[in-house]
């Protein structure tokens, strides 16, 4: 099995791509590169059986119909009116479970920073769709997926703690994902590539978690919530310890 993580960003010189190959007796780091565009990134996917993307795949229904509205004329709806209105308007299904599961919650689509980086996911999204793929924002079929290292890695128990802002925390952060999974067979100038940004790191993580979902380590979607991430996206997140991802294992099935 091949999988491919992606920390995409707003703009290519930011976009990291990692892709892992998994074998019997291991898996191998055998693509770790920056400065991806729309076109390198749909290129280096070819072959993966899994991709994930750090990224929203879509925004919160509620905020779409809010949004729809005011362009109508409409007044909000009353529901959705003063502070707990306006947080139900940032946050999508999905960022809620995974910050009931984690206890961490997702930056927000519709109101922080991600805004121009959900944009060129659309972008690219759409590239996959002409390429051939199958795009389910919930990915419950087709490869792409959506991922978010941080919370991965809190289930994991890997500490990486202030590794995005801090050069010297960031290769702790690195060698303790390594040393979590001495499986992964990664070269010094990969590391180093790791160690130096938190985009590549992140591009790991990603690809490790399509590895997760690859073999149905991640929690399921709800099937009550299953139209709704087909529209706002669903985060896979994994369900099972770091080491159940060790090719050498039999990996169970997510419970539930």
């Amino acid at each position: 099995m091949i999988t491919t993580g992606v920390d995409l960003a707003a703009q290519p010189a930011r976009t990291a791509v990692a892709v892992v190959a998994w074998g019997a007796d291991g898996a191998e780091l055998t693509t770790l590169r920056l400065d991806n565009t729309d076109a390198d990134v749909v290129r280096l996917a070819q072959g993966s059986a899994q991709v994930g993307i750090d990224c929203a795949f879509g925004w919160p229904d509620e905020f779409v119909a809010y949004v729809s509205a005011h362009t109508r004329g409409e007044p909000p709806h009353p529901d959705l009116r003063g502070i707990a209105g306006r947080r139900r308007l940032a946050y999508r299904e999905t960022d809620r479970v995974v910050q009931s599961l984690t206890g961490r919650l997702p930056l927000s689509v519709s109101t922080d920073r991600l805004g121009l980086t959900a944009m060129r996911c659309a972008d690219l999204l759409a590239a996959f769709a002409d390429a051939g793929d199958d795009v389910d924002r919930s990915g419950a079929t087709g490869r792409l997926v959506e991922v978010y290292p941080a919370a991965a890695l809190r289930t994991w128990r890997v500490d990486v703690t202030g590794y995005k802002t801090d050069a010297a925390t960031r290769a702790a952060a690195t060698a303790s994902l390594l040393d979590a999974a001495p499986w992964l067979t990664v070269s010094p100038e990969q590391h180093a590539l790791m160690a130096a940004s938190d985009d590549p790191f992140d591009a790991v993580v990603a690809a490790l978690i399509a590895r997760a979902h690859a073999v149905r380590a991640t929690h399921p979607v709800p099937p009550a919530r299953t139209a709704q991430a087909r529209r706002e996206g669903w985060i896979a997140l994994p369900a099972t310890p770091l080491t159940d991802l060790d090719p050498t294992r039999t990996v169970a099935s997510t419970p539930g």
